[in-house]
């Protein structure tokens, strides 16, 4: 009888645990989060709202860096543009410590984006790596956006 108890007594702890995990942060998970702002149709009526560049150290300005706004999702992304060689990660952050981080590979022109992240009444930014040629002698660059808050 007392093994029973002891057993209940530590499957409620665990769930306990499992309630307060950094996954609980994916229960509050919004319709849009991390998915594609153009398969969605959300990229259709967006804007941009913040813009920067993206720099390497050893070849100056390699790309921009873009954070946009679908009113109708209430969403934010990154979109960047930069050598059609170059591969890297785009990431979207919002206020209340979500983020979304997203590869890519070289080609597409050099026009990428990420996922998007539910961003209604909160700041939003973004930041993105690239590299090419392997990254070796200095082919590398990152970037971010100011904060966008709305």
């Amino acid at each position: 009888m007392k093994l029973r108890v002891t057993a209940i007594a530590v499957g409620a702890v665990a769930a306990a645990l499992l309630t307060i995990s950094p996954a609980s942060a994916q229960a509050t998970a919004k319709p849009y989060d991390h998915k594609d702002p153009y398969t969605t149709g959300c990229g259709n009526s967006a804007k941009i709202v913040k813009t920067g560049s993206i720099t390497s150290r050893a070849n100056g300005k390699v790309g921009t860096i873009q954070l946009w706004w679908s009113g109708r999702c209430k969403t934010n992304w990154i979109e960047i543009r930069t050598a059609t060689s170059a591969s890297g990660s785009i990431n979207v952050y919002t206020a209340d410590g979500r983020y979304d981080r997203f590869a890519f590979k070289k080609g597409n022109g050099g026009r990428h984006w990420g996922n998007m992240l539910w961003a209604n009444n909160m700041c939003a930014w973004g930041g993105a790596s690239v590299q090419w040629n392997g990254g070796r002698g200095g082919q590398n660059g990152a970037g971010t956006t100011a904060k966008a808050c709305g």
